[in-house]
Parts: C-alpha cells; sequence; structure tokens
C-alpha cells in the first residue's frame, strides 16, 4: 500500500510532520537492528568490546523514544487527527515502545557477552556460544522485515513476518531442550548452558517485539487488530475473509 495514500494532506506542514516521524521511527529502527547484530557478534566471538558499544548506543535509542513521542503528542494537541492519522500517530507510539524494548534486549545481551568474554579469559576449554548465532540472525531479519513492512505499509508482508516467529519459536525451543539435555548429562556445563539460555530468550522476546510491528501495520492499514488471534485469522483478515 502506497504510504502517500495515507499521510497526504492539505496542509503541507502536517504532511512534513507525519514524515519526519515516520523518518525518525525508521531510524531509531535501524540503530536497534544494529546493535542486536552486534550484540550477537559479540556473544558468539567473546568480544566485550563490541558489547560496550552496544550498551553505549541503547543511551541513544532511548533519547529516540523519547523525543518522537513528544513529537507525537505535539501532533496529538495540535492537530487532532482522526481515523487514518490517528490510527497512525497510535501505531508510531506503540512501535517506538517496542523498538525501545528490543533496545534494551539487545543490551542484555550484551551485558552477558562482556561477562561470557571474561569466562573464556580465565577457561580457555569454553567453547564459543555459536549456538546462538542462526538464531540471532532469524530475529534480526524478523525486524529488518518488520521495518519495511512499516515503511512501506505492506499487509501481506507483515503477515509473512508474524508467520516466520513461530520458526523463531521452534528453533528457541530446540535449544532450551538441547542445554536441558547437556546439563543432565554433565553438570560441569550448566554455568555455560544458563547463560546461552538468557541470551536466546532475550533473542526470542525480541522476535516477539518484531511480530507486535508487524501487527501494527496491519492495524494501521486495514484497521484490524490481529493481536492475540492465530495465524488463520490474520490471514482471512487480510484477504477479508
Amino acid at each position: 500500500m502506497d504510504k502517500t495514500s495515507i499521510t497526504q494532506h492539505i496542509s503541507q506542514q502536517y504532511n512534513a510532520e507525519l514524515e519526519d516521524i515516520r523518518h525518525k521511527v525508521l531510524t531509531m529502527g535501524g540503530l536497534v537492528e544494529k546493535n542486536i547484530a552486534d550484540a550477537i557478534q559479540a556473544v558468539v566471538t567473546g568480544d566485550s568490546a563490541l558489547g560496550e558499544e552496544v550498551i553505549s548506543a541503547d543511551y541513544k535509542v532511548n533519547a529516540m523514544e523519547v523525543t518522537i513521542d513528544e513529537e507525537c503528542a505535539r501532533v496529538l494537541a495540535r492537530r487532532q487527527p482522526a481515523a487514518g492519522d490517528l490510527r497512525l500517530i497510535t501505531m508510531v507510539i506503540k512501535t517506538i515502545t517496542d523498538l525501545e524494548r528490543i533496545g534494551d534486549e539487545a543490551e542484555k545481551i550484551a551485558r552477558m557477552a562482556i561477562e561470557l568474554a571474561a569466562d573464556q579469559e580465565k577457561n580457555r576449554a569454553t567453547a564459543p556460544y555459536t549456538e546462538l548465532r542462526h538464531l540471532g540472525e532469524r530475529v534480526r531479519e524478523m525486524l529488518h522485515n518488520a521495518l519495511d513492512c512499516f515503511a512501506r505499509m505492506d499487509v501481506e508482508a507483515s503477515y509473512q513476518c508474524i508467520k516466520a516467529d513461530k520458526e523463531v519459536d521452534k528453533e528457541y525451543e530446540a535449544i532450551m531442550r538441547q542445554l536441558i539435555t547437556l546439563m543432565m548429562e554433565d553438570p560441569r556445563h550448566i554455568r555455560r548452558s544458563l547463560d546461552v539460555m538468557w541470551c536466546a530468550r532475550s533473542l526470542e522476546r525480541i522476535g516477539d517485539h518484531a511480530t507486535n510491528i508487524c501487527e501494527y501495520v496491519i492495524y494501521m492499514v486495514l484497521g484490524k487488530d490481529v493481536r492475540h488471534t492465530s495465524l488463520e485469522q490474520v490471514k482471512a483478515e487480510i484477504r477479508g475473509e
């Protein structure tokens, strides 16, 4: 769906305000996506310096959330938007909340990466945390696709992204089962397995937040709230069945 059909108004200033908000959301999303990629890399490679960079960058994410939130409040007060415009502002406020929480999860992974890097320095036998690489790539791709859906207001792509979260959940559960089995077989792996579990949990939560963003896109375009519904119901809403 063409975003211009949603945001065009007689007032060019109003158009500019809405477009500026959209641009800032996508900028914030790009920073969060980079933080996720860096946090995963820090864990897998034991790069504590990269972990520190992610932690520092999270302050920028928080500041961007506050800035966008204030801008949305000004638009609500001055323009008193209705219908599609009101849905757009509502979607933006919800989206930046999810992006900020994704940033928090990336920060958690980065902090864990610093701790794990220190442990690996003490114990050279500790294996790198490669189990997280594939799951991390999946959720990073999910967020990238969710932001693309936001930019293009694409409901069909949003459905596909929501669908992808099921695969993320399956991979997360598989990692959990493997780690539990490993801890039962050899108690010496308990500490390492618990660390991986915490990181995997954060990655799974990032997938959930990306799903939320796609649900907001569907709400924006169709006016249908598809939260807490099955994939079949989401598909039916998109196709007008």
